[in-house]
């Protein structure tokens, strides 16, 4: 009978009620449980819990009846839309409402509560939000915590206690919430969202959490943030600092400190509201200075540090453009609570926002790489600053006079109108390739087109790079671990026969692009070359003869650190977004399909993250900009130890050299070349739409060495697919045999812009 029993109640636990997949993710971010906690609680892998709460499987026994009892102690600690929960210690019910659009606001106690009891209410909000999203947990609150003459909104000094108040940022994710950290000065997160609502300042944090903000001024706004608001981020590196606050300051909270909600067109020239308007005059009776930059879009309010103490915030404006839609998308639009989220994971992931994305991408090279640290004590106990190995130190040097882009001092002798050609010039830039088809080619069907995924970030992970001066040398004996760059003959290299491995492969190498050059042209002399280039030549089994370089003999693999960063804040992003690193080919490709617009919002946050790479990387050789700078002066960007044009040469260089590894590869082992190259983008011709119709996978395990699907910085997913008789009439409608199809093979809209035309 105890076995028919068993059959019973394993028959019961097959059918385990659960909830729907969204509010399973709600119930488990609610009580700031991780995926790998839930995962290691089930005895299951992390994408299969994903996968329950995106809805793409089910639970199975035993798994399910585990998972169920779970979810059934959380809905009662967190009930759903319209169940009544009374907090403790008092009999006034704290009510949610499930209309679309609700989010939750703190109420005043009503008088003649019971005594020592607090009742939390909610009250609609009129911005409007999907109904699963208006919803947050509020914890309850002890006796001792509100008293029945509390206010009736929340001070700074109560928010503490009240930390149950929730707005309706969606989907928070268990990176973004406050109190995740474990500096107690930042308990609030890194950010907040300042906006005015029914006539009171209010900031969104990170978690859904709100404040309330008495200031009156920006100048007291500044001082609250500082003293008050428990805002900020721990430092990254142990020689590092802290993340000063960030403030974003919606058009109404602009209004209300009298500052203007767009800039007109002589300011957004400037790039700052005047050095004469009001509020800049209040910050300075108030002793509050300003950066050089002034008050634009990424402003920065301080006062001198004095020792460590710093005070510092900074202030994004989004009405001003601080968020430019070619990297973060429509999130200047967003709501308060749903822009918060979005900044607060990019923030836990990457770093708290400096500025644009390539501002921040360069910041964050320098926190994980301070120029200094504090040294051991001396004889009297005291430490003082000292240069901090490894780091890129506190002072610019020089580069060398062919890693000089042109109108640098270095150059200031070459003659005005000269243009400096291969030899005198380092030229590492992406690939911009394309060729006509063949005839065999276009009996095929379909143009596919492949991207690699954070292809530049993946090209400085492990690559030594110089900390210091370059040295001149003539004649110098190639060294593949020695980073500069050197002038050297690649003519000779023929790309009909290679070595891949350690065999020698014949290919057709009018069909592949040099990998010397971006436009993939063969060289026809003597060039300058970074580092992975030249070695790259050997590595094809061919020897090169250096007629002189500049090399650094200080070095270290600098970025190292960055790429982790920068990789986990991907990983993790696109885990959430329902694609892992464990899926299988065709899976992958399923997960990536419109996978953004699962969680537009944390699509935003992947978008921020690629433009941080490649902006980072950029602002390693920052050109001057509306400074009055003339040919042969230097410019701001110059003063800094990371204006760096030898580290972004062997970041492309390095990447476009490990692109074309892989196209030799698939090459030789499939006979099949591509069409066209641009950046990370690689297009073949194929019978089939999909990547899995020509990349060679057997059993599930692809070309060693060869192009793999993967969401791994380094592997490639389906950038597009067109047919070849689309290829074949925009090359004939623009009269461009060679027209490149990577450029717009994800939708296939082509302008004469595109055309360069």
């Amino acid at each position: 009978m105890s076995e028919l029993f068993d059959r019973i109640d394993a028959l019961v636990a097959s059918r385990s009620p659960l909830p729907p997949p969204a509010e399973r993710k709600r119930l488990r971010v609610a009580h700031g449980l991780t995926l790998d906690e839930v995962a290691a609680a089930l005895d299951v892998r992390r994408a299969t819990v994903s996968g329950w709460e995106a809805g793409r499987t089910e639970p199975r026994p035993p798994e399910r009846e585990g998972y169920a009892r779970l979810l059934g102690k959380l809905v009662e600690l967190y009930p759903a839309p319209n169940a009544t929960v009374p907090v403790e210690g008092t009999a006034v019910p704290e009510t949610f409402s499930s209309a679309p659009g609700t989010v939750p606001r703190a109420q005043p106690v009503p008088a003649g509560a019971v005594s020592g009891a607090a009742a939390v209410r909610t009250e609609q909000d009129t911005r409007t939000r999907p109904a699963a999203d208006a919803v947050f947990p509020v914890p309850s609150v002890s006796p001792a915590a509100v008293s029945p003459s509390a206010p009736t909104r929340m001070t700074s000094a109560s928010a503490s206690l009240l930390v149950s108040r929730r707005a309706g940022g969606r989907k928070a994710g268990e990176s973004g919430t406050p109190g995740s950290g474990t500096d107690p000065r930042f308990e609030n997160g890194p950010l907040a969202v300042v906006d005015v609502e029914d006539g009171h300042v209010v900031a969104y944090c990170v978690g859904g959490l709100v404040l309330d903000v008495p200031a009156k001024s920006l100048p007291s706004l500044v001082e609250w943030t500082l003293k008050e608001a428990k805002l900020g981020q721990s430092k990254l590196s142990g020689p590092g600092r802290a993340a000063d606050p960030l403030l974003v300051l919606t058009a109404a909270a602009l209004e209300r400190y009298g500052l203007p909600t767009e800039l007109s067109e002589q300011e957004k020239d400037a790039g700052r509201i005047p050095e004469g308007h009001k509020v800049i005059k209040q910050l300075a009776r108030a002793e509050w200075k300003l950066t050089k930059r002034g008050f634009g879009p990424w402003a920065r309010v301080y006062r001198p540090a004095t020792g460590s103490e710093r005070a510092c915030v900074q202030l994004c404006i989004p009405s001003w453009n601080a968020l430019d839609t070619r990297h973060w998308g429509e999130a200047g639009q967003l709501p308060p609570a749903e822009l918060a989220r979005v900044l607060g994971v990019y923030a836990a992931q990457v770093m708290t926002p400096r500025g644009s994305t390539a501002v921040t991408g360069l910041e964050l090279m320098t926190a994980l790489h301070p120029p200094t640290r504090a040294s051991a004590p001396d004889a009297d106990g005291r430490r003082h600053s000292e240069h901090n190995p490894g780091s890129l130190g506190k002072d610019p040097v020089d580069c060398g006079p062919c890693e000089a882009p042109d109108g640098h001092p270095l150059l200031k002798g070459l003659p005005r109108f000269h243009v400096r050609g291969p030899a005198e010039k380092l030229f590492e830039e992406a690939y911009d390739w394309a060729r006509p088809m063949t005839d065999a080619e276009c009996t095929l069907r379909h143009l596919v087109g492949i991207d690699v995924n954070m292809a530049f970030a993946a090209g400085a992970n492990g690559l030594n790079f110089g900390l210091g001066e370059p040295t001149h040398v003539k004649a110098p004996a190639f060294d593949p671990k020695l980073p500069g760059s050197w002038l050297v003959d690649l003519s000779h290299v023929d790309l009909s026969r290679v070595k891949a491995g350690k065999e020698w492969v014949d290919l057709d190498g009018s069909l592949l692009p040099s990998p010397f050059t971006p436009k993939g042209d063969r060289p026809t002399g003597p060039a300058w070359y970074a580092t992975p280039t030249v070695a790259y030549a050997v590595e094809l089994g061919y020897d090169v003869t250096p007629l002189e370089a500049w090399v650094r003999y200080d070095n270290g693999r600098y970025l190292d650190g960055w790429y982790q960063r920068l990789r986990d804040a991907y990983l993790a992003t696109m885990a959430d977004l329902g694609v892992t690193a464990d899926l299988p080919p065709e899976d992958f490709l399923t997960a990536m399909d419109g996978c953004k617009a699962r969680d537009p919002e944390l699509g935003i946050v992947i978008t921020a993250i690629k433009a941080t790479v490649k902006g980072g990387l950029g602002k390693l050789r920052e050109r001057p900009r509306g400074e009055g700078w003339r040919p042969g002066e230097r410019w701001r960007a110059l003063e800094r130890p990371t204006w760096r044009p030898d580290i972004r040469a062997a970041v492309i260089s390095r990447t476009r050299v490990n692109l074309h590894r892989k196209i030799v590869k698939h090459a030789a082992f499939t006979g099949q070349y591509p069409i066209a190259v641009l950046s990370d983008c690689v297009v073949y011709a194929a019978d089939g739409p999909s990547p899995m119709d020509f990349l060679p996978y057997r059993d599930g395990k692809p070309l060693p060495g060869g192009f793999k699907l993967g969401i791994n910085p380094g592997l490639v997913k389906h950038e597009g697919t067109q047919t070849v008789l689309w290829g074949e009439g925009v090359r004939e409608q623009f009269d461009a045999p060679q027209l490149n199809f990577a450029r717009f093979i994800k939708d296939g809209t082509v302008t004469a812009a595109d055309n360069g035309e």
